[in-house]
């Protein structure tokens, strides 16, 4: 594919996926570009090489100044803005944008929006499912799965989007026709600096919105936007008239809008409140945008979750076995922690990278509804030193030592939950490594094999 010239020098800064669509979506357009990755081996090499070869392409470590000349960067997520060579680029006058703006150049048809330190991977593959069933032509991903910009075409009605805060923090607007972020905790803050700096990365998905939806128990979801944008809301309370919410009949717990009963929460294949939550907030989002409410319905019903998102591995010897290895925040695992605890007394395996995070509240959480707890990889003396032996706990060095001692230390009953709270990257490739690990130890010890 050839490559029209030009005096505009435009730079895609970071391989992997999201570099690759930047490079694809720029050729498709005809426009001149060139790639560079601060790593030798980056992940998509070999594929880019063989897609562009024509293509400039320069990789190892960054120079100061070497991009004060580029007029326009497109930075993948992965790298921080605050890279001293891209911190010089833009003052000297660099366009800074990312897969997200380009998308935004280019869309046609509606989209839906979607953020949160929890729940949006779930939120956005049920709403697409929802669509799916609704008989809309939907395309789902973002930082889910398929990356944006290769979702682009002239034959979708609906583009269903998940957004990271690294996608969003280098983006000018979305224009969603509806945006949401569902849950605010501490996350990446080795990243964005402040729990400050953080939400409003998240905030900026309801730039140029049409619509939002809030979390009525989460003030920090709670957008500063006109009142010419109408907003929804979603909780786990009883909902007001035209929100969505949670009521108790007949000894059922009911998941609402309004005063219409819609399904009751034993009818959903989804373990945990928290996962009614995002039940909720996919089924205002579907209202929203205006699909049916049977086909949403029945979606849901259908629904299954995903891997690594508080999935029932299995039960050994009267024990419920969840991988949630995606609680990759003390968010996330105190809502997993939380959500099993309606049900069962737990028993926690966490720990990892903390990302400089405070540990503090999932001991607080674990204290609540635990019956004991395993630790491993770089966190666990510090969570074990914040336990404080007010529950029994043992630090490990693997994943089949995690799970034969949390084995010993749950009764019938009990569930053992893998919430980590923490990165998986100095024990794991990945978090669903660790979970792949969690659910081969599972199956072990349901066979009689760990030792």
């Amino acid at each position: 594919m050839s490559l029209i010239a030009s005096d505009t020098q435009r730079v895609v800064i970071g391989l992997g996926v999201t570099g690759l669509s930047c490079a694809r979506f720029l050729a498709n357009k005809g426009l001149s570009f060139s790639v560079v990755d601060n790593r030798e081996t980056p992940p998509g090499v070999e594929r880019f090489r063989t897609e562009f070869p024509e293509v400039n392409l320069t990789l190892g470590a960054f120079s100061p100044g070497q991009f004060d000349s580029v007029d326009e960067l497109y930075v993948s997520p992965g790298v921080s803005l605050r890279e001293p060579a891209i911190a010089s680029a833009q003052q000297a006058g660099a366009k800074i944008s990312g897969d997200l703006d380009l998308f935004v150049e280019s869309a046609r048809a509606p989209v839906a929006a979607i953020t949160g330190s929890n729940g949006k991977s779930t939120v956005t593959t049920l709403l697409g499912a929802m669509a799916q069933e609704a008989g809309v032509k939907v395309a789902v991903g973002g930082n889910l799965g398929t990356p944006m910009l290769d979702l682009l075409s002239d034959e979708c009605e609906l583009y269903v989007l998940e957004l990271s805060s690294f996608q969003l923090e280098r983006c000018a607007t979305v224009k969603a026709e509806i945006a949401t972020v569902l849950n605010v905790s501490e996350d990446h803050l080795d990243h964005h600096g402040s729990l400050i700096a953080y939400h409003q990365a998240k905030h900026r998905i309801f730039r140029g919105c049409r619509q939002a939806l809030i979390n009525r128990d989460d003030m920090l979801t709670h957008p500063l936007v006109p009142d010419s944008v109408r907003q929804w809301s979603f909780g786990l309370q009883a909902p007001g008239r035209e929100a969505f919410g949670l009521r108790e009949a007949e000894g059922l717990t009911w998941l609402c809008f309004g005063d219409d009963r819609l399904v009751a929460a034993d009818e959903i294949h989804l373990a945990g409140r928290h996962n009614l939550a995002n039940a909720l907030a996919a089924l205002a989002l579907g209202h929203a945008l205006g699909l049916s409410m049977d086909a949403m319905l029945k979606a849901l019903r259908d629904f299954r979750g995903l891997p690594h998102r508080c999935q029932h591995v299995a039960d050994v010897s009267g024990v419920a076995y969840y991988n949630d290895s995606k609680g990759t925040n003390v968010g996330a695992a105190i809502a997993s922690l939380r959500g099993l605890g309606d049900r069962f007394r737990v028993v926690l395996l966490a720990g990892g990278q903390a990302k400089g995070a405070d540990l503090e509240p999932l001991v607080e959480a674990l204290q609540e509804v635990g019956r004991a707890a395993v630790f491993f990889g770089e966190s666990a003396l510090v969570l074990n030193e914040l336990l404080d032996e007010k529950l029994p706990s043992r630090c490990v060095s693997s994943m089949d030592e995690a799970v034969e001692a949390a084995s010993v230390f749950a009764q019938s009953g009990d569930a053992v939950l893998l919430s980590p709270a923490c990165a998986s990257f100095d024990m794991f490739r990945n978090y669903e490594h660790r979970g792949d690990c969690f659910v081969d130890a599972v199956n072990k010890l349901a066979k009689g094999r760990l030792h």
